[in-house]
């Protein structure tokens, strides 16, 4: 079935689940039930949660329901019609949408007792729904705004075989063990403290080795790159942020004022206005340009309570920040270079499938009609080049310029978004960001924004659930565990991690008189890549027991070649997105 069919399935059967908890709880009342990525939901104006015990009587009334083959009706009514059959059947919120829409005729949809207002299409009748189940309930508001009516949501899914169906609550079962929130708090390496503040993250050891890996490996790379790393204060005054357009445009994501020395700042919600000031620190020329400067700066920015979602959604982030200045006849080669560099550092981290977007000219923007031609251009031409396939957003592009959108398929092919490049004509012009060009006159310079992971704190929880906690070994906090059978190799044990933490890698010692059994359970569970066993035999033939990661045969090895095992394996990992270096 294609995704158009099948996204109407779920669609009929989000008006079947509406038609079950009105027959249940007649009093409820209705508001929407969209489609989803994989799955469907329906709002419902109920002041307590449903309960799983009401899940089950809703999923054996839809059953009854699909059972009895309901046809889908199409009909219309005018406006008038809309209001007083909707008013009569007491669903006000399907009154709101009416008077909101005003239009001249509506679009409805009834099956069995069950009227909706809809566009469609759908199925011909509820017998089609071969294989459905509802997952899981949530809070939600009217419209999105905290402001106005607390809902009850119900999300399910819908295929139209058992088999489909089956594979599909398997992956949301896997989905499940690798959640990044259980993962950090079973692997210990972060939280998210009710007395710190929600949306605010601590780093515990092992996730802040694995960020301090990242980060070094991305400034490595930006070197590498022709980039300068630079570092920009948490605050700035607010007129900063009312040159920039942010105060106006962006209110409702920045925290209030703080008032120092009479004057108020800001904290930061965006990196960019601090790279223009370092830009406009001197004169540029022409020659200077390209100029790339990149910042790995934490933001703060203002989200609701309810939207707050682990690592994936929250308070205060570090952007993968990078704004590039250039001129019109090197941009072409300046968005080639960024998008080039995005796939190399996401191929690192074990991505290879994408899903590329180009976002272009909407309604309301500024720049002129050549820039914006040009600028869409040259994003179109990078992501040919680089031999992605590819969609285009007609209209999609932000008021100051085209981008690039970049999602990342992980191992359960879902989809993540991370990386962007988009082309700004407003803050150039805001800021008055020159140079000087070869004919000795001022130029309006080109910028570009550019990130390749996102933020690190998204980026981390999306490895996490991708890799399932099993990091590869370069990326381990912990690539190594030493375990002693007996207090008598706890000296040769300590011997061998000092070896190994001189040959810079990470490794710890488990000397507690505990059973070796249960020694290797546990740093199974935590996902070590490599534990060693040493024994007495061990000891006397200065030699160690590994067993890799998922293996269970124990083999004996000297500590050199271990070493150089260990030393291939890295090395080979690290060449996995930049092959050439």
């Amino acid at each position: 079935m294609s995704s158009s069919n099948l996204d109407t399935l779920r669609h009929s059967a989000a008006h079947v689940l509406a038609q079950a908890v009105k027959e249940i709880f007649p009093d409820i009342k209705v508001t929407i039930g969209p489609t989803i990525v994989n799955g469907f939901y329906y709002d419902f104006y109920k002041s307590e949660p449903f309960t799983e015990e009401d899940l089950k009587k809703i999923e054996d009334k839809m059953q009854t329901l699909i059972k009895a083959a309901l046809p889908f009706t199409h009909t219309t009514m005018s406006k008038a019609e809309a209001l007083d059959y909707f008013t009569k059947i007491e669903e006000p919120f399907k009154v709101e949408l009416i008077n909101d829409l005003n239009e001249e005729e509506y679009s409805i949809y009834t099956q069995g007792d069950f009227t909706d207002l809809c566009r469609g299409p759908h199925i011909e009748n509820t017998k089609e729904i071969k294989a459905f189940k509802l997952l899981s309930t949530s809070a939600s508001y009217w419209r999105g705004d905290e402001n106005r009516e607390s809902l009850q949501r119900i999300y399910g899914t819908a295929f139209t075989n058992p088999k489909d169906l089956r594979l599909h609550l398997q992956k949301l079962e896997e989905a499940k063990e690798r959640d990044h929130r259980k993962l950090g708090k079973e692997l210990d390496l972060f939280s998210i403290q009710e007395d710190i503040g929600g949306g605010l993250v601590c780093w515990h050891p092992k996730g802040a080795r694995i960020r301090s890996i990242i980060e070094d490996f991305w400034k490595n790379k930006h070197y590498q790159n022709g980039y300068d790393i630079i570092y920009t204060p948490h605050i700035a005054q607010k007129g900063l942020w009312e040159t920039s357009g942010h105060w106006d445009f962006y209110r409702d994501n920045i925290y209030s004022p703080m008032l120092i020395d009479e004057t108020e700042y800001l904290i930061k919600p965006m990196n960019c206005p601090f790279h223009i000031q370092v830009y406009k620190g001197q004169p540029r020329s022409y020659r200077d340009l390209p100029i790339r400067y990149a910042e790995l700066g934490t933001v703060y920015r203002y989200e609701r309570s309810g939207v707050l979602h682990g690592l994936l959604r929250v308070r205060g982030f570090t952007q993968d920040d990078a704004h590039i200045f250039t001129t019109s006849e090197l941009l072409n080669d300046e968005i080639d270079n960024a998008l080039n560099f995005t796939l190399k550092m996401l191929r690192q981290f074990g991505f290879k499938e994408f899903e590329v977007y180009l976002s272009t000219r909407p309604e309301k923007y500024v720049g002129e009609d050549h820039e914006w031609e040009q600028a869409t251009e040259a994003l179109r031409l990078a992501i040919e080049k680089n031999g992605l396939k590819y969609e285009v957003d007609p209209g999609e592009g932000v008021f100051y310029g085209p981008k690039i959108d970049v999602k990342i398929k992980d191992q359960l092919d879902r989809s993540w978004q991370c990386s962007t490049i988009q082309v700004d004509f407003n803050l150039p012009e805001r800021f008055n960001v020159e140079y000087t060009g070869n004919d000795n006159k001022k130029h309006k310079a080109i910028m570009i924004h550019r990130a390749l992971l996102g933020s690190l704190e998204r980026f981390f929880g999306c490895l996490i659930e991708s890799y399932g906690g099993a990091f590869p070994l370069w990326l381990a906090p912990v690539q190594v565990k030493i375990m002693c059978i007996s207090e008598r190799q706890a000296d040769y044990g300590k011997k061998i991690h000092a070896t190994l933490l001189q040959n810079n890698f990470r490794s710890e010692t488990d000397l507690r008189e505990e059973k070796i059994g249960y020694k290797i359970r546990e740093a199974r569970m935590e996902r070590i890549p490599y534990m060693v066993v040493i024994g007495d035999k061990e000891q006397e033939n200065n030699t160690v027991g590994i067993r890799k990661r998922g293996e269970k045969e124990t083999v004996e090895i000297t500590v050199e070649n271990f070493i150089v095992q260990l030393n291939s394996e890295r090395e080979n990992e690290l060449k996995t997105g930049f092959p050439e270096d």
